[in-house]
């Protein structure tokens, strides 16, 4: 391998790096609490909850003006005196089953537990139809000529029964 591809794979894998590592920069300095055991419980109730701005984030790992606002409530619910469960559940009173990464099943949660295989059967319905529609129009384009035509066709080639005139 030469040295310039591997300094450019050097460079994408340092760009990835720095990547993956922001999410851990949202939660700002003056959100943080300074007893040590409540800010480890707030950040898992954090890792639980969905950001309802980027919506397959944590608000523990999003940037959102929303998901600032709900790492403070947890705070704010812990120094009150709530326990973890407490404090999901006045989040979820407020913003339903929804702001939950982890949604509990239940009839008013179907429809986000079914969602993604219903998106997945219909994506491969609409492939499947696709290719099918292909196969029959390359079906259609190689029926075979009437006698007529093919003689037509020998005619215009020059050639008959496959074979060509001198």
């Amino acid at each position: 391998m030469t040295r310039r591809f591997l300094t450019m794979i050097g460079a994408f894998g340092l760009v990835v790096g720095l990547m993956a590592g922001t999410p851990a920069w949202a939660v700002n300095p003056d959100e943080m609490l300074s007893n040590p055991v409540l800010e480890k419980r707030a950040r898992d109730i954090s890792q639980e909850l969905r950001c309802l701005v980027c919506q397959n984030q944590s608000i523990d790992d999003s940037d959102a003006e929303l998901a600032r606002d709900l790492r403070v409530l947890v705070r704010e619910r812990l120094i009150a005196g709530d326990t973890n469960e407490e404090a999901i559940d006045y989040i979820v009173a407020r913003y339903g089953d929804y702001v939950l990464l982890n949604p509990p099943l239940k009839p008013e949660t179907y429809i986000l537990w079914a969602s993604p295989a219903v998106l997945a059967i219909l994506a491969l319905l609409a492939v499947f139809a696709f290719y099918r529609r292909k196969q029959r129009e390359a079906s259609n384009a190689t029926t075979s000529l009437s006698r007529d035509e093919q003689a037509r066709l020998d005619e215009i080639l020059g050639t008959s029964n496959g074979d060509k005139k001198s």
